[in-house]
């Protein structure tokens, strides 16, 4: 066999290998999409309106400390902090965690909520960096801000207010986040439901960016202007509302996001807090989680529910978009690393036979199949060793697929939530479902196969994400 002919058998083959995996992936987010869509509209067939006022005078619903960290947020502190404090919830306390903020973050929540410096006791009950003072409001008493040195990290600030929470659930939020005005009531509802076994409840992410905020909260809900924020709402109502939803069905919910979790405190002091030296801190917690849980063969259930929204600014510029995504692929190979011994392990459950394998071949290494896959194809395709037919099937199954499982996502939240009411909103989030396709998507898959080099390069950094402030969202 010459070398051109063995040249052309492998390209055959390395093809066939594609077209397989795009099928094996098609299939994969398939199935996420139809659990997902049944789940979401179950849970919200499921909730009464009396739930809510039954939650807030019921003895049973347990006090909750709200964590928020917040490093050089002085554009959006002051409307997150009153976004927490106008909680409906019948109990709970504000903790925020300033770490080490080298703006007027501490400045403007002394002037805002008029602070003062208390001698209050704390233990370091998992690691941080030494905490410098703690001011309570003279106007809020259930305001708490923890001054610290800067750990670098979220999870060192995060660690910082477990250790002042007084509560026995903690929610864990950004800074830089507003909660509707029920969203704690509604995610804390499966702790009341199923007390004991529930550990762990998120809720969903939206995108602020266009909306009108006003003393704290969302008064009118619009689609942002710009290309870059609108396609990741897109994005956002597609991991959600199909991903986390679809894992929370089958007790295999590998991630809660960091913008908005509420955890059972207990367990996450004794799995050791959060890793100070992880690059994507919610996700390893909730593994590590899974991993202390099934170690100790503890019942157990972490929920995803649809309903609760947090919402938070997004990234408006390709350059501060490409760091965000490439630290959440560094911090998801950085996860499946520490916790590979839990890959396929029955011992784990659901996550260890299921989620965990499916982020390894498809939510990992999918970014560099698909990248070969654009390269290897038409190279093919243009020196002869390629049809027309499997060209077009590809490049069918690349696009089509993402496109379907958008256009769904948005139908499924016009259906359950209707959170864009009018219909130019749909028309406009159905057609970005196709645009993001045409370029967007190749785009962001070159940073997430980028990550790869990064991690390996020993790169840990975050960088700075740009507010343009909640109030002008």
């Amino acid at each position: 066999m010459s070398w051109r002919e063995a040249g052309t058998v492998a390209v055959l083959v390395f093809n066939d290998a594609v077209l397989l995996y795009f099928l094996a992936i098609s299939l994969h987010y398939l199935a996420l999409m139809v659990l997902g869509f049944w789940e979401t509209l179950r849970v919200v067939h499921d909730i009464q309106w009396q739930d809510q006022r039954r939650l807030m005078q019921s003895p049973f619903t347990p006090p909750v400390s709200v964590i928020a960290t917040a490093y050089n947020e002085q554009a959006n502190i002051v409307e997150s902090v009153r976004s927490l404090l106008t909680l409906h919830y019948p109990r709970f306390e504000v903790i925020v965690v300033n770490d080490g903020s080298t703006d007027r973050t501490l400045e403007i929540l002394t002037e805002s909520f008029a602070l003062r410096q208390v001698s209050r006791s704390f233990e370091y009950l998992v690691p941080c960096r030494p905490i410098r003072g703690a001011y309570e409001s003279t106007v809020f008493p259930n305001l708490v801000i923890v001054d610290k040195e800067n750990g670098g990290c979220k999870a060192d600030a995060t660690n910082g207010g477990l250790n002042f929470a007084m509560y026995p659930l903690v929610c864990v939020l950004d800074a830089d986040s507003v909660l509707d005005d029920d969203a704690l009531l509604r995610t804390v509802r499966p702790f009341v439901l199923d007390p004991g076994r529930t550990v762990g409840t998120g809720g969903s992410v939206r995108i602020v960016n266009g909306c009108e905020v006003r003393a704290g909260r969302v008064t009118q809900v619009r689609l942002p202007w710009r290309v870059l924020p609108l396609i990741q709402v897109v994005e956002y109502l597609r991991g959600f509302l199909f991903a986390r939803m679809g894992w929370s069905r089958l007790n295999a919910l590998p991630i809660i996001s960091g913008a908005f979790g509420v955890f059972d405190k207990r367990l996450i002091l004794q799995a050791g807090g959060y890793a100070q030296d992880s690059l994507g801190e919610d996700f390893e917690m909730v593994i590590r989680l899974h991993r202390y849980i099934g170690d100790h063969r503890l019942p157990y259930r972490l929920r995803f529910v649809p309903d609760p929204v947090c919402w938070t600014e997004v990234p408006e510029t390709l350059r501060v978009l490409r760091r965000q995504r490439s630290r959440w692929h560094r911090g998801l190979l950085d996860t499946l690393l520490r916790h590979r011994p839990m890959i396929g392990r029955p011992r784990y459950g659901p996550v260890g036979m299921l989620s965990l394998p499916a982020f390894v071949v498809f939510e990992l290494f999918g970014p560099v199949v698909e990248l070969l896959g654009y390269v290897v194809v038409p190279i093919a395709y243009l020196v002869g060793v390629l049809n027309t037919r499997y060209m077009a099937a590809f490049l069918a199954l690349a696009f089509l697929l993402s496109m379907l499982l958008s256009i769904f996502a948005v139908l499924l939240d016009d259906i359950a939530f209707r959170r864009y009411a009018r219909a130019r909103d749909l028309a406009l989030l159905i057609l970005v479902s196709i645009v993001e396709n045409l370029g967007y998507r190749q785009i962001t898959v070159w940073w997430r196969v980028c990550a790869f080099w990064e991690y390996w390069r020993g790169y840990s950094g975050w960088g700075q994400m740009e507010r343009r402030g909640l109030s002008n969202a």
